[in-house]
């Protein structure tokens, strides 16, 4: 096996020494010496075939060194950042949160950023989320429901659950339906809970992945002050990246909460639930396991648990599914970079996962995470034979079921 670069390069100012070294900081990092070169990581990544420089090969430029080939392509920003490489690594390197990203740190450092990706962190750095609105409408989805949803500051008092909601959670029109759905299961199971609104910022781990380390730093620091200030059992979050980010990245920066995503929290209330899953939504239906609730976090029954307890509802499983499911592509700043990656593969992910839900047969593609939805239904206008496909957030599968 080669030698890496870091074993044998005598100069300590060697770009693809320094690189290497700051690899082996990242958790399970030092994993990255066993690399066996077997090339599995670039035939599982969805854009690996086109990518000037998919996983493997940026390893071997690393060993080589000359890295800073690599610095000089686009490439890296065709990872979309969907742990397909790291689940099957059989070195268990961390090449997800370790290699890719710190690429596209380095990116970003030496300015070779697609514009639509640094408006996005620009948006992110101004207003606290990726999409530009003002902090002050994060919780005007919430207007008109009744009972109110509280609102932390306003209500001055504990609660049970504090719902970190999120970006497109608060501020995309599609989404926000599935926001209300939620609101009405935690009243209907008469769940005490409180929302951060205008206090609330991006839980930035899509920035993170997309190489804005400092800005990640920035905005859970805001978030940490904002709950710190508050009294509550747990979190749940709608989306699986605001998830990751509270359970694996906020507390080693000091902020630690009890969190859980809400399909685990309502799963663990089935008994409530059940009865009053009283309509027949009679479909069939597939769910698409997010990447960042299934590979990142290993969280693949809870989802269908909820879905199996709906009236009418036949399951079935795309072929790419759990720990192989294909990403939306969505993750790791894509969707800040679908007029970059178009460009350069001419295809889009979300319309190869409705490709799969539609060769099952399904009626309705179950998704449980705010990335999905808008996804979903863009690549359905695109798919031929997918017209009649419907996404539903489980949270608003579940309501169906509700409404008499």
């Amino acid at each position: 096996m080669a030698a890496f670069v870091s074993d044998t390069a005598p100069e300590s100012s060697s770009f693809s020494k320094t690189f290497y070294d700051s690899l082996l900081e990242v958790p399970e990092g030092e994993h990255l010496r066993t690399c066996l070169q077997c090339g599995t990581c670039s035939g599982v990544c969805p854009f690996g075939y086109l990518m000037e420089f998919p996983p493997g090969r940026m390893i071997s430029y690393l060993r080589a060194d000359i890295f800073d080939k690599v610095m000089d392509s686009e490439s890296v920003w065709m990872c979309v950042s969907c742990y397909a490489c790291t689940q099957v690594c059989p070195s268990k390197i961390p090449l997800t949160p370790g290699l890719m990203t710190r690429a596209k740190e380095e990116l970003l450092l030496a300015g070779n950023i697609p514009k639509e990706l640094q408006s996005a962190l620009e948006n992110s750095q101004r207003y606290g989320n990726p999409l530009g609105e003002s902090p002050r409408k994060r919780a005007n989805w919430a207007k008109g429901l009744d009972p109110e949803v509280a609102i932390m500051r306003k209500i001055d008092r504990p609660v049970d659950i504090l719902w970190f909601v999120g970006d497109y959670p608060s501020y995309h029109p599609r989404v926000q339906l599935a926001s209300r759905a939620l609101v009405q299961i935690l009243n209907v199971l008469d769940i005490d809970f409180g929302i951060l609104g205008p206090e609330e910022n991006s839980d930035a781990d899509s920035q993170r992945l997309a190489g804005e380390r400092g800005l990640f730093e920035m905005l859970a620091e805001k978030n940490g002050q904002a709950l710190s200030k508050y009294q509550f059992n747990e979190i749940i979050t709608t989306d699986p990246h605001a998830y990751n980010a509270l359970r694996n990245e906020y507390p080693g920066l000091g902020i630690s909460h009890p969190v859980r995503h809400y399909t685990q929290f309502l799963a663990d209330r089935l008994d409530q639930l059940l009865p009053l899953l009283t309509q027949e939504v009679k479909a069939k239906v597939t769910f698409h396991d997010p990447c960042y609730l299934g590979r990142a976090n290993g969280v693949y029954d809870e989802p269908r648990t909820l879905l199996e307890a709906i009236p009418g509802i036949k399951l079935v499983e795309m072929q790419h599914n759990r720990s192989t499911s294909l990403c939306c592509g969505g993750g790791g700043g894509g969707m800040w970079l679908d007029g970059f990656q178009w460009e350069k593969a001419h295809v889009r992910l979300s319309e190869w996962r409705v490709r799969e839900a539609i060769s099952v047969d399904a009626d309705v593609l179950a998704v449980a995470c705010p990335y999905e939805s808008p996804r979903f239904e863009d690549a359905a206008k695109m798919v031929e034979g997918a017209g009649q496909l419907r996404v539903k957030d489980i949270a608003e599968l579940l309501v169906d079921a509700m409404e008499d």
